[in-house]
């Protein structure tokens, strides 16, 4: 154990600094009323943006990365959970781990067990905002949403794009930098905008 903290130097610095802070992390949950989990490991706050009818669900052993230096590829922002609407649901599962990554949910979205999301990926069930010109002078917050499931043992790479109905089955690899528009099906590697099947997992 000791020989690895000599051999990653900057892993004790980032694991010092999320002790320092651990106890205004867990404020900062209990303030958005999301109950803290077993074995969870926050590398700085994320930013949430609760509505405060919505629900977000998060499962044990959770890791959060914020702080660039607490990965390679350093995020550019810290982890962002965010619920639109009263009826929105936030779900991830257990053993989950996010960098940078951006989560917002106006109907639903719902991560299985073990899913990794890359640094900096973005994964939104909404439009935000109407895209016919007549729709937006009308009501600019009227967007088209639909849930987002993806399933257990799923890995997201960096920087892609996850959009609204999308169903991502177990076991799939989504490329870095891919934009996810249709479901994709489980044990296939997907890459591309748009995202297109190049293989099945091995």
């Amino acid at each position: 154990m000791i020989q690895k903290m000599l051999d990653k130097p900057w892993g004790v610095t980032d694991e010092l600094r999320r002790l320092i802070v651990l106890p205004y992390i867990r404020l900062l949950f209990a303030a958005n009323g999301i109950a803290w989990g077993c074995g969870w490991r926050v590398f700085g706050a994320p930013i949430i943006q609760r509505h405060r009818r919505s629900v977000i669900l998060l499962g044990d052993r959770l890791d959060l990365r914020s702080w660039p230096s607490s990965n390679p590829l350093a995020p550019n922002h810290p982890v962002v959970l965010a619920t639109r609407t009263a009826s929105a649901i936030i779900r991830i599962g257990q053993d989950c781990g996010l960098t940078g990554a951006t989560v917002v949910a106006a109907s639903s979205v719902e991560l299985g067990d073990r899913v990794l999301v890359g640094a900096n990926a973005v994964i939104v069930d909404t439009d935000f905002h109407p895209l016919s010109p007549a729709e937006r002078r009308a009501d600019l917050s009227a967007a088209r949403t639909s849930p987002i499931r993806i399933d257990d043992d799923v890995f997201i790479g960096m920087y892609s794009l996850i959009l609204k109905g999308v169903h991502i089955g177990a076991g799939s690899v989504v490329g870095a930098g891919s934009v996810v528009s249709r479901a994709v099906p489980p044990g296939v590697v997907v890459a591309g905008n748009p995202a297109r099947i190049v293989r099945q997992v091995c």
